[in-house]
């Protein structure tokens, strides 16, 4: 183990994948045992996301699911990665959070993202069009004005009860919305969806345009990978195969499936265009056995300085995948009991005074 990995925070994201053969309402249950098992394990976070009318995905509430977590769990982060706040009311989104934060003080995040709907019908019944992420900056600065109280997009109205809370923030970005989050002076939270050149230059940028606020003091930057940790070098491979080739499948068919068994996909006879889509997606991520994925980890936080890492890894085989992650716990050092208490102070931004926080980097 490198001082690097034990001194760097690793968190999880849980998509809520469903899985071929299985109903959506049993990826919900799998994922509130999830959580438990990545709070056991001693990971930091644990968030849920924010999808519609995707077949494969069964989150579609993901601050309703965050309870659900936090009430089954008792130690570990909860929070959302993310909601997709241009989805959304600004004021809808910060009562929800005022009553999650509220329910389960000092272990609530709240994740934000700008995408929109997958599909033109989906953003229809949203009531949302394809250029709704452009205002996401405005809608981030009334959402955050809810909770500081600085109302100036409608000054009578207070969200009650997220007024006077300081949960963490976070921006979810890929381009513009690394700007966006140092504007803000929030956390960012950005993978290599684009390429990790394209990547580092969005974090060189976050950083020189930082500008300090109530949420944080200084830049933190979280960075999302997709991490397999095996017994061999293709068994972590066959890990990532589903979720690369449910990749492959949407860019090819227009909807994101189920995840589907390794030997299924096997057996497939892809055309030139989704075997293409798939090899690409199959590209870019952690993946090997305990001393490559450490090597690879080391490098990753090296090259980004990153605070903390997201890992968002998902597979059809949930024993192996579970298997992946307690690997990567012990990789780590993370251990059992690790993190803050429940109420603890936790960067950035859980003051609840309306102080400052403390330098995020600080607390592992």
């Amino acid at each position: 183990m490198t001082a690097t990995l034990r001194s760097t925070p690793f968190s999880v994201l849980d998509r809520s994948r469903t899985r071929q053969g299985r109903e959506p309402a049993q990826a919900l249950r799998d994922t509130v045992r999830f959580a438990q098992r990545a709070e056991a394990l001693g990971y930091h976070r644990f968030w849920v996301s924010e999808h519609h009318g995707v077949p494969g995905v069964a989150g579609s509430a993901p601050t309703v699911l965050a309870a659900a977590v936090a009430a089954a769990t008792s130690r570990i982060r909860v929070g959302t990665g993310g909601v997709m706040l241009p989805n959304h009311q600004p004021l809808v989104v910060a009562e929800q959070f005022g009553v999650l934060e509220s329910l389960f003080p000092g272990r609530i995040d709240m994740g934000l993202g700008r995408s929109v709907g997958f599909t033109d019908g989906i953003r229809r019944a949203l009531g949302r069009d394809k250029d709704a992420a452009e205002g996401f900056g405005g809608q981030l600065t009334e959402l955050l004005g809810y909770f500081t109280g600085d109302r100036a997009e409608h000054p009578r109205v207070r969200a009650r009860p997220a007024e006077g809370l300081r949960l963490p923030a976070f921006v979810l970005a890929t381009g513009s919305g690394a700007e966006i989050a140092a504007a803000h002076g929030l956390p960012l939270v950005i993978g290599a969806v684009r390429g990790e050149e394209t990547m580092l230059r969005a974090i060189d940028g976050y950083r020189a345009r930082f500008r300090p606020s109530v949420w944080g003091e200084h830049p933190h930057v979280v960075v999302a990978a997709n991490v397999a940790v095996a017994a061999t070098r293709e068994e972590a491979r066959e890990l990532l195969v589903p979720e690369a080739w449910a990749s492959a499948y949407s860019r090819t068919h227009g909807e994101f499936p189920p995840l589907a068994p390794v030997s299924e996909i096997a057996a497939r006879t892809m055309s030139d265009r989704e075997r293409t889509l798939f090899e690409e997606a199959m590209r870019g991520h952690v993946q090997g056995t305990e001393e490559e994925v450490e090597a690879a980890l080391t490098g990753l936080i090296g090259r980004t300085g990153a605070d903390e890492v997201l890992v968002t890894t998902s597979s059809h085989d949930r024993a192996a995948l579970l298997d992946s992650y307690r690997r990567l716990a012990r990789l780590a050092g993370l251990s059992a009991g690790a993190g803050p208490a429940p109420g603890a102070p936790e960067p950035p931004g859980a003051g609840r005074d309306g102080t400052p926080p403390p330098r995020p980097a600080a607390v592992a």
